[in-house]
């Protein structure tokens, strides 16, 4: 008997950190061929998957303005470190057998498609993978931002916040042993309490469209199937 998901169309976002493994910086290819066999698993669920992947990894823009550099030129940087992900998480799917596309926010022609939204929708329609690059195309806009704006675009029915961590706690439980573990949260006790969960602007847009997220640990090898078939794992960030 096969599980039926809770959900028909996500979007998942991952963090550039994420995809570094325990390396400082860059792509471990273990990890991410690891995270490709996940995706994999949930696209044979029959369930739709676009990707937003972050740029830290590689280049972190707000760190790059803080020491100096023009924070729009710093901003453009990362876009371009997303690309850098995205393609390689679109070679590491394709090498297993799931069809995917990229698109990016910023033109690219010779590496990815512009991003279209109907043609991305089409795109998830036929069970392919699409990986949203580049961002939202401006400066002063984090991936999570983009990430909220690409699933309220796309009528998804969930943000995945994939993390190192197994959900939102009251502090980092890594520093402070009397840190709780939050079940369920409201998108305003998120905004009020300073929750790292997602910046204010991706945690309004999603109060403002009713889109619930899910925050939950990446490390842990078969969660993104667990959530996608309604498991309670991790932090639910609601309306309430």
């Amino acid at each position: 008997m096969t599980a039926t998901p809770k959900y028909q169309r996500i979007l998942l976002k991952l963090s550039g950190e994420a995809l570094a493994g325990n390396q400082a910086y860059g792509i471990d290819p273990e990890v991410i061929a690891g995270i490709a066999i996940e995706i994999k698993e949930v696209v044979a669920l029959g369930v739709q998957i676009a990707l937003v992947i972050g740029g830290g990894n590689i280049f972190r823009g707000l760190s790059a303005a803080s020491k100096g550099m023009d924070r729009a030129s710093a901003d453009y940087m990362g876009m371009l470190a997303t690309m850098m992900n995205s393609l390689a998480m679109q070679d590491a799917l394709e090498s297993i057998g799931v069809k995917t596309r990229v698109q990016s926010a910023i033109e690219m022609q010779e590496i990815a498609e512009p991003y279209i939204r109907r043609r991305a929708m089409r795109h998830l329609e036929k069970g392919r993978v699409v990986i949203f690059g580049a961002g939202t195309g401006n400066p002063y806009f984090t991936t999570d931002t983009a990430a909220s704006l690409r699933a309220m675009e796309i009528h998804a029915e969930v943000i995945l916040k994939a993390t190192k961590v197994d959900g939102v706690y009251s502090a980092d439980p890594n520093k402070d042993k009397s840190a709780v573990k939050f079940e369920t949260l409201t998108y305003l006790d998120v905004l009020q309490k300073n929750l790292q969960v997602m910046d204010a602007t991706a945690t309004s847009l999603c109060m403002d469209n009713n889109l619930p997220i899910v925050v939950f640990d990446l490390t842990r090898t078969g969660n993104i199937k667990r959530v996608v078939l309604g498991e309670t794992i991790g932090t639910t960030v609601t309306g309430g």
